[in-house]
């Protein structure tokens, strides 16, 4: 009960506090580096099984954070299924549904799509966590829910079946983000990031495998492969989320989230210039519709009720 207390006072804390210039470089590192990583997947997909890719990367980012300091800081057995949850809402499924996503769907509008996270965010804290929300982050709700609509509909309306079922899938994977969220926050302030994240991507690299080892069989090799790869692994598994997890645990998930207000900007600006994806009117109104909303869902206000 003291340790709950104190937990619920830390994430309060949290939530309240200005973003100090070490936040700011947290947040910025981490929406760079997964911003470019919806651009990798996409060369790595150019010749490697979307199973290959959703495997490699949780590995490789294991391999990054078992060097780092912390890592292997003992944690409680009460939590470990906690922790093992998350190695499925957090890496797990979404690193699995995201490439594959993209066999369908053009880099840039995944990586738009992703910033609904702040919203599925707080929906999913409101719903199962005990979250309050006030008017305005009730508002960005609604506000977040039609960007998302605005971006994804034209894709899944414009093309072939297959391209409503890949966003469906960043759907159903920024979702997942949304629950995981809620739940490492107070596993990062208990444990530090590293210790939780080196666990999760434990559960993770073991979950993907079998998937893995099929594309494994299904792909051919390219130098670019590799590099992409590496990026996306070390860089978008490892770096990025040692930063955005010591995030959530020094301003709280919501917060935390305001990431990817950042992140669709760069895969949109990559995945025009470098891959020559087009971007119509209603997915650019739709970015913006979604980052309004994506704002409005991480201010702080009077709760809307008392219930």
């Amino acid at each position: 009960m003291i340790r709950r207390e104190r937990t619920d006072g830390a994430a309060a804390a949290a939530e309240g506090a200005r973003l100090a210039a070490f936040d700011w470089l947290l947040l910025l590192t981490a929406a760079g580096v997964w911003g470019s990583s919806f651009l990798f997947m996409d060369v790595a997909l150019r010749v490697e099984h979307p199973g290959l890719v959703a495997w490699l990367r949780p590995a490789l980012g294991l391999c990054f954070l078992a060097v780092v300091p912390g890592a292997w800081r003992p944690v409680d057995r009460s939590d470990l299924p906690a922790i093992g949850l998350l190695g499925f809402l957090w890496m797990g499924i979404p690193l699995t549904l995201f490439p594959l996503a993209q066999t369908w769907i053009d880099s840039s509008i995944a990586g738009m799509m992703n910033s609904g996270m702040p919203i599925m965010t707080l929906m999913a804290g409101a719903a199962f966590f005990g979250v309050r929300t006030h008017r305005l982050q009730v508002a960005g709700v609604m506000v977040g829910v039609l960007g998302i609509l605005m971006v994804g509909l034209p894709t899944a309306t414009g093309g072939e079946g297959a391209s409503a079922v890949g966003v469906l899938l960043v759907v159903l994977a920024i979702s997942c983000y949304g629950m995981a969220a809620n739940i490492a926050g107070p596993l990062q302030r208990r444990y530090g990031s590293p210790a939780v994240l080196v666990r999760v991507l434990m559960v993770a690299t073991l979950a993907t495998t079998p998937w893995g080892l099929i594309g494994l069989a299904d792909s051919d090799f390219a130098w670019s492969a590799v590099g992409a790869n590496l990026a996306v692994g070390v860089g978008g598994t490892g770096i990025a989320y040692v930063a955005a997890a010591t995030l959530i645990g020094r301003v709280g998930p919501v917060r935390m989230s305001s990431v990817t207000y950042v992140v669709p900007i760069v895969a949109a600006i990559l995945g025009v210039v470098v891959l020559d994806e087009v971007l119509g009117f209603w997915e650019v109104a739709g970015l913006v519709t979604l980052m309004a909303g994506a704002w409005m869902t991480t201010r702080a206000g009077s709760p809307a009720s008392n219930d």
